[in-house]
């Protein structure tokens, strides 16, 4: 007899997000009116868990690093977990594993306690029954020293050997042996802070990871020889610094058809566009450098994430043309800026600051 399709067990289908940094740029009582890149975090955010709203996954996981700090205001706290309770709201369960952000704890957990929603707030194993099939998730929140060393006695004590299952799941927040970020592609390897490859227990499906910023799977050692424990990163849903600038942003969707096979899809969200450019002032007049500020502006678009590095000594006159209520006056509404200095405006600051003639010291504002 043929098995149909309604024969064939479905697979355990789990959304993996992390890096959301809710509270990045999100001040409670700004004190510069301009747009502000937190909202672009929660935007992304609310798409990424759109497949669980609409109940196209089984289940959950957020890998860390739900808030950008570990103290955020209140208001912040119900913006980052608010929308997780509503998740398990609908069914689906939820797990989370606080981040280095949160220095390893979820503020104001009374938001997250909800009998869908899970916190490894402690090495342990939950559990969760899919169409009869037993998930068990071990994990632990990110270990602040040494977890090189420490991984084998850490994982051991959340007790996943104890837990009877169909299907194991690792989920953490932190490096492995071969990860990459950066435009120069830093691979991390010897570090404490990263895990062996060889200390991953092949008993599990997948390792469910945050911490590292760029998209990846992980499927061979340092030596180029195949694990048999992939580590899954989603990423981060937005581009948080400037070295992320060519990095797709967005989140996973892994299916588990048995434990011997996985599959997983990258769900791009849309990221801000980010730049980084140089402007030369040597020899500039305020008029001159005004133009060439234009037209840098005028080249870009007008939701862009920019960093000005200027190059050569600044009068005061011209620094106010880099002032941050200049540049807001110049730029579209819908574009952030931040400008770096040069050294030796830098220094050149620093010997006005101890000067007792009394120049007026303007510093570059952070945008």
């Amino acid at each position: 007899m043929n098995v149909t399709e309604e024969q064939t067990p479905k697979p355990v289908r789990i959304l993996l997000l992390a890096d959301t940094h809710i509270g990045f740029d999100l001040p409670t009582n700004p004190r510069v009116r301009r747009r502000r890149r937190g909202h672009d975090f929660l935007a992304n955010y609310e798409r990424a868990l759109a497949p669980a709203f609409a109940g196209k996954v089984d289940l959950v996981v957020h890998g860390g690093d739900l808030f950008h700090r570990s103290r955020v205001a209140k208001s912040v706290a119900w913006q980052g977990l608010e929308p997780l309770v509503r998740v398990a709201d609908a069914g689906v369960p939820v797990f989370i594993v606080p981040g280095n952000h949160e220095r390893s704890r979820i503020p104001y957990s009374q938001f997250a306690r909800h009998a869908n929603l899970s916190v490894f707030d402690r090495p342990r194993t939950f559990n969760a029954v899919v169409r009869g099939t037993r998930v068990a998730l071990a994990g632990f929140p990110y270990v602040r020293s040494e977890v090189r060393s420490r991984f084998p006695e850490v994982l051991e004590s959340t007790g996943w050997q104890d837990t009877p299952s169909d299907v194991r799941l690792l989920c953490i927040h932190h490096c492995v042996e071969g990860a990459t970020v950066g435009p120069s592609d830093y691979t991390f390897t010897t570090g404490r802070d990263v895990i062996r490859t060889s200390h991953l227990p092949t008993d599990f499906a997948a390792v469910l990871s945050g911490h590292i910023h760029r998209q990846q799977v992980l499927r061979s050692d340092l030596q180029g020889n195949p694990i048999s424990t992939p580590v899954i990163y989603p990423g981060s849903i937005e581009r948080t610094s400037i070295a992320e600038k060519d990095e797709l942003k967005g989140f996973m969707i892994i299916e588990i058809h048995a434990p011997a096979e996985l599959r997983y899809e990258f769900r791009r969200l849309p990221a801000r566009p980010m730049f980084s450019r140089e402007l030369d002032v040597t020899n500039l007049d305020s008029i001159e450098l005004e133009a060439g500020v234009r037209a840098l502006l005028d080249s870009l678009p007008a939701d862009a994430v920019l960093r000005i590095r200027v190059r050569g000594n600044l009068s005061e006159q011209s620094a106010r043309i880099l002032s941050g209520d200049h540049l807001r006056r110049l730029a579209p509404g819908t574009m952030n800026i931040d400008v770096r200095p040069s050294e030796g405006y830098v220094r050149s600051r620093r010997k006005r600051r101890r000067s007792k003639s009394g120049t007026i010291d303007l510093p570059f504002p952070e945008q």
